[in-house]
């Protein structure tokens, strides 16, 4: 594996992947991307707002431009948006030119962190647990296609950094 790779961080929403993605980043001495954050940056509005004025689809297309640019450099550690996956030119374009990592949480311990992102991921806005739980199933379908995963559920956030940083060192099979 080439060492200068940058690391693309996937997994369901709150599974840990911005907290774990900065401490794995400065572990690594290593530049932190958050999509959400660039794609905030870029339009000038919170995530929620997006979604709100110009539709989830709009949103999609911002990410797969951000995504497509910043995976084109080194050394950086990328938290993808829990939806970033459902695009196979994202899922395609994050395999070849960075090693993915699936942070894998259970949907029991996901259930148990609801209540504190509910507000801020407007996927989750109007839907019951029953309708987040078909995307969570869903969306972990995609999680599939990754070079490594680490089950979050009795994991520290640092615990998650240095398993990245460790599996960051294994050579991926072909």
């Amino acid at each position: 594996m080439t060492k200068e790779k940058s690391i693309a961080l996937v997994g369901f929403m709150g599974a840990g992947k911005t907290t774990a993605g900065e401490l794995s980043a400065t572990k690594l001495n290593w530049n932190f991307i958050d999509t959400d954050q660039e794609i905030e940056k870029e339009v000038g509005l919170p995530t929620t707002e997006i979604f709100k004025k110009y539709g989830e689809k709009a949103f999609r297309t911002y990410e797969r431009n951000v995504i497509e640019t910043i995976t084109n450099e080194k050394k950086q550690v990328i938290s993808l948006g829990g939806g970033a996956f459902m695009n196979e030119e994202t899922r395609k374009t994050c395999l070849a030119k960075t090693v993915v990592i699936f942070l894998d949480i259970s949907w029991e311990a996901w259930k148990k962190r609801y209540e504190l992102i509910v507000e801020t991921r407007p996927v989750l806005q109007g839907r019951d647990l029953n309708e987040i739980k078909e995307l969570y199933l869903e969306r972990k379908r995609l999680y599939g296609h990754h070079h490594f995963r680490i089950l979050t559920d009795n994991l520290s956030p640092d615990d998650v950094a240095n398993k990245i940083v460790e599996l960051y060192s294994t050579p991926i099979s072909s």
